[in-house]
């Protein structure tokens, strides 16, 4: 029987080697913890000590896959590129939430940021090797989503639009009021953010900037996580800043450089979910694939009923031109100088709608099981459905990535 993989003949043996690890991990680890977190009731608990959501960052830990991915690395850029997207792939195929997740820990990208500071403490703090500090990107607020990513639009300069939560320069330092929305991917649980906010001015969105902020400074205060439909493994949530006082330094992007910095964020980012949701995609169409070929009705498995093999074959067609596509795109952007934004986009939107019909199909061929918590593909369903939305929805980005053509 073809799988999806016995098309990458041009990975090499160290990529193999790594590829089948993760996957085993994803296997292993992140599947099951992952339905796990996903039934418990109250989300505070779902990030409480004995959560078997710790269980997941320790192991992710122990398998050491991060350290692939450190400026210091010998690995060449191409190389970590590729192996940067089969890692990605493979965690989308074990749980989306825990994957979105987990790939934060050492603080994530926040770590180089962290490195521009120049600031000896934050670059002790959050880059230094085997540290388990975990990241998040706060930048969605009370009244801004979207449109805070939308750099293409007449809005992003508008003066007259007000951000929620403000930087001012005071000295030497910068004090940040306001708050971020409760859609901050790992807020409850993050010791450090790299926070795009609005420095005062009269620029608008436009006017913004990164700050790197240890979110154990007075003043930071966060939420409850929020009760959602899907990516349960990965908490959100507010985190509110009241007079947070940083050194200058810590604002790593000021209002000059925040535009080419955003879209840099959003090139990559967007390659990250393709990537990411291409492997949700496959892991639907595996579990589906075997059901078929296990589940009898009419005296024969539903695999040899004609209408079954058709609908299998449209979804492994989908899934296998969201995997190439992410993965050039992927590739492609975390190695040129100048990546695409509208790649990164056609990426995102494509591979994420991907994982959601195919998800979706899935619990067609299911039948009446697929509807039920006792097995899996309902909540890929839920999982995938969220992605449509996430780091800017679908229809937005896509108005982004139109306006390069």
């Amino acid at each position: 029987m073809m799988s999806s993989t016995d098309l990458e003949l041009e990975l090499t043996d160290v990529e193999r080697e790594i590829k089948d690890t993760v996957h085993r991990f994803a296997e292993d680890v992140m599947r099951p913890l992952g339905q796990k977190i996903d039934k418990i009731h109250d989300p505070q608990d779902a990030i409480a000590a004995d959560s078997p959501l710790w269980d997941a960052f320790d192991e992710y830990d122990e398998l050491g896959i991060e350290e692939f991915q450190r400026e210091d690395s010998e690995l060449t850029p191409i190389q970590k590129a590729r192996i940067h997207a089969i890692i990605c792939e493979e965690k989308g195929w074990g749980d989306a939430g825990l994957g979105l997740a987990l790939g934060s820990r050492g603080g994530g990208f926040v770590a180089g940021f962290a490195e521009a500071s120049g600031d000896a403490e934050l670059i002790e703090r959050f880059t230094k090797p085997g540290n388990r500090e975990i990241g998040c990107w706060a930048i969605t607020e009370p009244d801004h989503g979207s449109d805070t990513l939308a750099l293409t639009e007449p809005h992003f300069k508008d003066a007259s639009i007000k951000a929620n939560c403000i930087a001012k320069l005071d000295g030497d330092d910068y004090v940040i009021r306001g708050q971020k929305s409760s859609w901050v991917s790992n807020g409850p649980i993050a010791t450090v953010a790299a926070l795009y906010c609005t420095i005062e001015g009269d620029r608008g969105l436009q006017g913004g900037g990164v700050a790197v902020i240890p979110l154990d400074l007075p003043g930071v205060s966060k939420g409850k996580p929020l009760d959602k439909i899907g990516q349960r493994a990965m908490c959100q949530g507010e985190i509110f800043f009241d007079k947070v006082r940083i050194p200058k330094q810590f604002m790593v992007i000021d209002q000059e450089g925040y535009p080419d910095q955003l879209y840099s964020t959003l090139t990559l980012m967007n390659s990250f979910m393709g990537v990411t949701f291409s492997g949700v995609a496959r892991s639907a169409f595996d579990l589906a694939r075997a059901y078929a070929h296990e589940r009898v009705q009419g005296g024969k498995p539903i695999i040899e009923h004609q209408s079954v093999k058709l609908r299998l074959f449209d979804m492994y067609r989908k899934v296998e031109t969201a995997s190439t596509y992410a993965r050039k795109v992927s590739i492609f952007n975390n190695t040129s100088d100048a990546g695409k934004l509208h790649y990164a986009i056609a990426s995102k939107t494509y591979c994420t709608r991907v994982a959601f019909d195919v998800a979706s199909e899935a619990i067609q061929i299911f039948g009446g099981n697929g509807l039920s918590r006792e097995y899996p593909v309902e909540k890929i369903m839920r999982d995938a459905r969220a992605s449509l939305i996430e780091d800017g929805c679908n229809e937005v980005l896509s108005i982004v990535g139109a306006a390069e053509l």
